[in-house]
């Protein structure tokens, strides 16, 4: 139980503040900046404004079972117990129809190393491009869910569809997680993905460019105790 605790705090830690993008995509217009009443703030109106966001690849069969990638920033961790992801997918992709009829998907998180494979594969569509075979990436079927996975991609999370809600633009996949792989290399001694080992990657839907993540800043019990001991 202890372990797969620490699964969940890690993948926590990598979605960070967890909103989504699908395939570099905006499907609202740019309001106008307003002035904050308080006067302190820019009002930027109700848009997703929201940084950072996820760059998850997104693995899946379609329906003549052709392993097919997508990269998703509207994902995060939603559930601790069952352990759960969500994606928020436009109904136009083609991975939406995959999900939809395999019940079933992988989240493939790599390190800066692996950013231009998952810029690319939320680019085209996999209605008219193989993007394993574009990108020279290698699919492996999953043991446990009926979808593959990158064999390139240090962290990969395995899930299988409990749930489906329509919000608005987007449909939520909710993703029970039925089994976390990790490449040893990016392991610290007690079996727990490290940060500064994979070295992943996050979105800024404003600037469309992926940036990496800096050193840690501290543990967070011990930064809550430097306001408990000192004040605000």
């Amino acid at each position: 139980m202890k372990r797969q605790w620490r699964w969940i705090l890690i993948l926590a830690t990598v979605a960070l503040f967890l909103t989504g993008w699908t395939a570099f995509s905006s499907d609202q217009e740019t309001p106008a900046a307003a002035a904050d009443p308080g006067g302190e703030k820019t009002s930027l109106g109700a848009r997703t404004a929201i940084i950072p966001t996820l760059a998850w690849v997104i693995g899946s069969y379609d329906a003549a079972g052709r392993p097919n990638l997508m990269t998703s920033s509207w994902a995060g961790v939603c559930a601790s117990r069952p352990a759960a992801v969500m994606i928020g997918l436009r109904p136009a992709t083609y991975t939406h129809g995959n999900i939809m009829a395999r019940k079933a998907f992988t989240v493939n998180i790599g390190g800066a190393d692996l950013a231009r494979y998952a810029a690319y594969v939320g680019r085209v569509s996999g209605r008219t491009t193989d993007k394993f075979t574009a990108t020279g990436l290698t699919p492996v079927k999953s043991a446990v869910v009926d979808a593959p996975y990158v064999r390139e991609f240090p962290l990969v999370v395995e899930c299988k569809v409990t749930q489906t809600v329509e919000a608005g633009t987007h449909t939520l996949f909710i993703g029970e997680i039925v089994d976390v792989k990790a490449d040893p290399a990016i392991l610290n001694a007690d079996g727990v993905p490290v940060v500064e080992q994979l070295q992943p990657f996050v979105y800024s839907p404003g600037s469309g460019a992926f940036y990496g993540i800096g050193p840690a800043l501290g543990k967070v019990a011990d930064l809550a105790a430097t306001i408990a001991a000192d004040g605000p």
